[in-house]
């Protein structure tokens, strides 16, 4: 099976195909006029023309959560062992922002329950 009906919300991009998926990170971004440095979480796309990957943030965070990317390439691996289609969001989580939680979405989950056919308008012969 393949990751191709898979999708990962990002912080700010929409999504991504799974299946594009080359590489998951944590790294922290630099401090900034006073303000702490962040951890995120990304996930490397391939870009054509060979100039390296291109990270796609999926979850920012207060601490580092070292446990994220193992957890999102298992949940990746387990997905592409059965035939789903949905959406792979991550939420920071925990006392401290320091975990993050992922949650998959199928999308028929998502779909509302499709309306009663309407009744049939029965044809009226010879009405003004």
């Amino acid at each position: 099976m393949a990751l191709e009906n898979v999708w990962i919300r990002t912080l700010g991009d929409g999504l991504v195909r799974a299946d594009q998926v080359v590489g998951i990170a944590n790294h922290r971004t630099p401090s900034l006029s006073g303000k702490p440095g962040r951890w995120l979480l990304t996930v490397a796309l391939p870009v054509p023309m060979d100039n390296g990957p291109l990270h796609r943030t999926v979850v920012q965070t207060d601490q580092e959560a070292p446990a994220a990317p193992d957890r999102l390439a298992r949940l990746l691996a387990q997905l592409s062992a059965v035939e789903t289609a949905g959406v792979i969001t991550a939420t920071p989580c925990g006392p401290d922002r320091s975990d993050v939680r992922f949650e998959f979405t199928r999308f028929d989950a998502e779909l509302p329950p499709a309306p009663a056919p309407a009744a049939p308008v029965p044809d009226v012969v010879g009405a003004r």
